[in-house]
């Protein structure tokens, strides 16, 4: 009996793989070094299922040291770098039963990870002429059905062209991460005498630039004054909103004359326009779609989102997660997936509509991916659900069954009332039919708002007009769904990296906040990236690479080239970088010790009593001193030098002389409590400032 050793990427894929192709459902399991592996009968083979942890292999440096630059790499262990007993169990147990087996199968996700997963280990664990004895399962489900197709459709081969997309991939964003990082934490410790951990990278860099840029726009916003007119009308009881003509009047003057002339005067309904709209029905999710929605509806970020996805995907309850299509093919059995919701009892109307048509179509949209459809439930369901992930399948069923349904209908009308010689509408709408939406229910964007009945030369009584002084907004910030958007407009990183990377961004400090804000230390980190090699924050360079790392993908493009290229990109802003590493450590030294990277603040301002008291340091002077927050804002500028040795705390307490907060500062084991306010002299005996 030949033997087969089938690599799946994680443990609960391993076991769901075991199971479906097991002839009786019912595989044998094992266990050694304390890794589980099944074994499983199909036909005159055994199936040794056995899984990695993701990745078992990293890209590391080919020499020692902690210099940069460095652009030689090789491939070796991840349990050499991460020390992980358990990654490092995986692989020897994986390596053992290979031993004693016949052929060797990658039954890892899909995509340029998974086949990049089972490549590395077979690579190492088998000579060269035994890899042509790999063969590859592709599968978009974790049904039995779709294990079962993609095992009697298996490929005699691994699938090459995309290993060698993904090598070059995690090699060129490597030569990246770790020279760009080593720059500046070497920078950074030159001038501050610490090391301080910090990463930027080829899509680090150009994503943390879209938030810098518009925090530029926001701090430099200076907003327009104008007026407008509010205006309301009550009808059978119920009051409502009216829009005058111009949404904006320039001049206070003509503004206020509006007002006093309409203000309690009777209204004329003039003209009544009204217009029936349709509204096609969504189509399915891709993740980018998936992760906006989910931040819609739910407010989460988009790891979040690609998470629950991933542990859904692990249950067989929805298809693979990590796809930018936004189209179902005819393969995919719309009939049979309407037949398993049915028996949900949350579904079982909806899908009982859909399923008595006599032709199921699907609203297909624009975007395609090679390797899977987009996402969609199996039609399978697991009672136990965590709420979150109940949510999540819940908004994929509902979107899934709605690309199926018929387009919307709504009546939108205008009515013009004329008073005193001025325009005003009063605008609404209402659904005709609502189609797709029935089924979309709570997460349809489209809110009805329904005018009362209403007859041209109807008059509307005592209408209530004022004029108010208004300002143009800035932009608003970013948010997480909305950085994501921008990262695949502009076409940096990958559908499954792009959360990631805006994770990071928050994790090192760089970004804050759900409405995202640029903190001190990121705008450092930007402004020398700007400065000296403005190229890293450009999205062209990682778009052009991406782009080729694409072609590897399709045998247009050699590894090689590719790879060269993007060190010869590098190469001059490193130079750069280490030619001004003092004046750039400087930048971002000062950076980390404003009042955004300091933890708690002094105490409350004695002058403006709004604002808090923090330790600034000066950036021409690289002293510290005791600043007001109002000062940002342009509200207070109260400030007083501090002692520049030794290291100060909040006491938490107010001066008893002048009321002033009072911080503790210790020098090696003596601390004294001193007044923050240098000319009150409080626990002060000699003590020199400066600024």
């Amino acid at each position: 009996m030949k033997r087969v050793l089938v690599i799946c990427e994680k443990p609960k894929a391993a076991e769901r793989v075991a199971i479906a192709l097991d002839d009786n459902g019912a595989p044998r399991e094992a266990k050694s070094l304390g890794v589980p592996y099944y074994i499983s009968r199909r036909g005159d083979k055994e199936l040794i299922v056995v899984s990695a942890l993701g990745h078992l292999f990293t890209v590391a440096a080919d020499r020692r040291g902690w210099s940069y630059p460095i652009f030689e790499t090789k491939w070796i262990p991840i349990h050499e770098v991460t020390r992980s007993r358990r990654a490092s169990n995986h692989l020897r147990l994986i390596e053992s039963l290979a031993k004693e087996a016949d052929e060797f199968v990658s039954a890892c996700d899909y995509d340029i990870e998974g086949s990049l997963i089972a490549y590395n280990i077979l690579a190492h664990i088998l000579p060269a002429e035994r890899l042509k004895d790999a063969g590859r399962m592709r599968f978009s489900s974790l049904t039995k059905e779709a294990l079962l197709e993609a095992w009697r459709k298996r490929s005699g081969t691994l699938d090459y062209p995309v290993i060698e997309a993904g090598k070059a991939r995690h090699e060129v964003d490597w030569i990246f991460g770790i020279n760009l990082s080593r720059a500046l934490m070497s920078s950074v410790k030159r001038a501050v005498g610490r090391f301080i951990p910090m990463s930027i990278g080829r899509v680090q860099g150009p994503t943390l630039n879209f938030v810098k840029e518009r925090e530029v726009e926001i701090r430099t916003f200076v907003p327009t004054p104008f007026w407008a007119l509010e205006a309301y009308a009550e009808i059978d009881g119920r009051k409502y909103r009216l829009e005058y003509d111009r949404p904006y009047i320039e001049r206070e003057k003509e503004a206020l004359e509006i007002a006093a002339r309409c203000d309690g005067e009777d209204g004329c309904v003039e003209f009544l326009y009204s217009k029936r709209r349709s509204i096609p029905p969504p189509n399915p999710f891709s993740l980018g779609d998936l992760q906006h929605e989910a931040h819609r509806v739910y407010g989460y970020s988009p790891t979040k989102t690609l998470q629950i996805a991933e542990s859904l995907y692990l249950k067989a309850l929805i298809s693979y997660p990590r796809t930018s299509s936004q189209r179902i093919p005819p393969s995919i059995d719309l009939r049979g997936i309407l037949q398993g919701l049915r028996r949900m009892k949350a579904y079982r109307e909806l899908a009982a509509g859909l399923l008595s048509r006599t032709h199921l179509g699907i609203r297909q949209g624009l975007k395609e991916d090679p390797a899977h459809p987009a996402i969609h439930p199996t039609g399978y369901y697991e009672e136990r659900l965590r709420p979150h992930e109940r949510r999540l399948f819940n908004l994929i069923c509902r979107r899934f069954m709605a690309s199926m349904g018929e387009p919307a209908y709504i009546l939108e009308t205008d009515a013009q009332i004329a008073v005193e010689g001025h325009r005003f509408h009063l605008r609404g709408s209402r659904p005709v039919d609502p189609g797709w939406m029935i089924i979309y229910g709570p997460f349809s964007k489209y809110k009805g708002e329904p005018l009362p009945p209403l007859k041209q030369g109807q008059m509307i009584e005592k209408i209530s007009v004022r004029a108010e002084r208004r300002n143009t907004r800035p932009p608003p910030r970013l948010d997480q769904s909305y950085l994501l958007k921008l990262m695949e407009r502009e076409e940096i990183g990958t559908k499954a990296t792009r959360s990631e990377i805006i994770e990071t961004l928050f994790k090192r400090g760089y970004i804050e906040g759900s409405s995202i804000r640029l903190t001190d230390l990121g705008l450092a980190v930007v402004d020398v990236l700007e400065k000296y090699c403005p190229e890293i924050l450009s999205p062209e360079l990682t778009r052009y690479l991406e782009k080729q790392l694409e072609r590897i993908q399709l045998s247009e493009a050699n590894s090689a080239i590719v790879l060269k290229e993007a060190v010869e990109a590098l190469k001059p802003s490193l130079y750069k970088i280490k030619e001004r590493e003092l004046e750039i450590g400087i930048e971002i030294g000062t950076a980390l010790g404003s009042p955004s990277q300091v933890e708690g603040s002094l105490g409350c301002c004695p002058r403006c009593n709004t604002g808090k008291m923090m330790i600034i340091w000066n950036k021409r002077t690289g002293k510290r001193f005791a600043g007001c927050s109002n000062y940002i804002k342009g509200l207070c500028s109260n400030s007083f030098p501090l002692p520049q040795r030794g290291e100060i705390k909040a006491c938490g307490e107010a001066c008893p002389i002048c009321g002033a907060p009072l911080i503790t500062l210790r020098r090696g084991r003596i601390s004294r409590k001193l007044c923050v306010n240098h000319e009150c002299g409080y626990g002060r005996g000699g003590e020199k400032h400066g600024r």
